[in-house]
């Protein structure tokens, strides 16, 4: 029996077209996967420590997890496990790994199921938080690249391209972002700490490029050029920002990884800069060079 992979319709063996939304298979029932599988009740997880944390998924017995390659970082033996790519046939497993390496993810994904009860925990690559969303069939969220963490067989993951040329080039999440689409629960980390918002219809907020988590598929992204030339260039926040307009839940970071990696790197070589932008620019004048 063959499902349509985008609307979930049973098709016929031989269907050439989906009867549901009419669109076209590509070599037969190969394009018709089955469904993802439905989540049989809420996911059993606590989140545990400040800014390096970690996620403890207890898992019952046919419950299946899909994680980002590397990010386990213990499991109980009776878990088994296995890594391999996405889709049914050749075809789809190529374009799957295409679109991961877009994102900013790893060529393959790791499952994680188990017959009798059992506990896995995961975490990310760096300081940050983890965060949880369950989500409705059909309701998405768009999340920064590289951020997907776990979550449950029953979630998809693809990839968003940003609509407006503007958000894409100035935006700090570039052209593609995650999207996550019910049913389930799905973990994505991000750095620092992070503020949620609630905008309402027609209510919007800025941020400061780079520093968005993620949002719901409600909310309208888009990229503005900051009040003058003198707060661009000495107000330390850069030209762009980016507002949002809801409805919809967005999520904000305090710190992000570039930024994190720029102090780092400053620390590490001459003990820094601390003059700020005028004297930056005065060294720049005296430079013998």
């Amino acid at each position: 029996m063959a499902f349509c992979s985008f609307c979930g319709a049973q098709t016929g063996a031989d269907a050439r077209f989906c009867p549901g939304c009419g669109r076209p298979a590509l070599g037969g029932a190969s394009a018709f996967p089955a469904p993802p599988p439905i989540p049989s009740g809420p996911l059993d997880y606590t989140i545990h420590g400040d800014n390096l944390q970690v996620v403890r998924v207890k898992l019952k017995p046919g419950e299946e997890l899909i994680a980002e390659a590397g990010k386990m970082l213990y499991k109980t033996p009776n878990v088994q496990w296995e890594t391999k790519m996405q889709g049914s046939s050749i075809g789809q497993k190529l374009f799957g790994a295409v679109k991961r390496k877009l994102m900013g993810e790893s060529l393959f994904m790791t499952h994680f199921r188990t017959n009798t009860p059992g506990e896995v925990g995961f975490a990310g690559d760096y300081p940050g938080r983890i965060q949880a969303f369950t989500l409705e069939a059909g309701r998405s969220w768009l999340v920064q690249r590289d951020s997907f963490l776990v979550a449950q067989a029953s979630v998809q993951l693809n990839i968003a391209l940003v609509k407006k040329l503007g958000a894409g080039f100035f935006g700090g999440e570039g052209f593609i972002l995650e999207k996550l689409t019910g049913p389930g629960t799905v973990f994505i980390h991000a750095g620092g700490d992070h503020l949620e918002f609630d905008l309402q219809a027609g209510e919007s907020l800025q941020v400061d490029t780079g520093c968005i988590v993620g949002f719901e598929e409600s909310v309208q992204y888009d990229i503005q050029f900051v009040g003058g030339i003198k707060t661009a260039i000495f107000g330390g926040e850069g030209l762009f920002l980016a507002t949002l307009t809801g409805p919809g839940k967005v999520i904000v970071q305090s710190m992000t990884l570039d930024k994190m990696r720029r102090e780092l790197g400053t620390s590490a070589g001459s003990g820094g800069d601390e003059r700020g932008p005028l004297g930056a620019l005065g060294g720049i004048f005296s430079s013998d060079d």
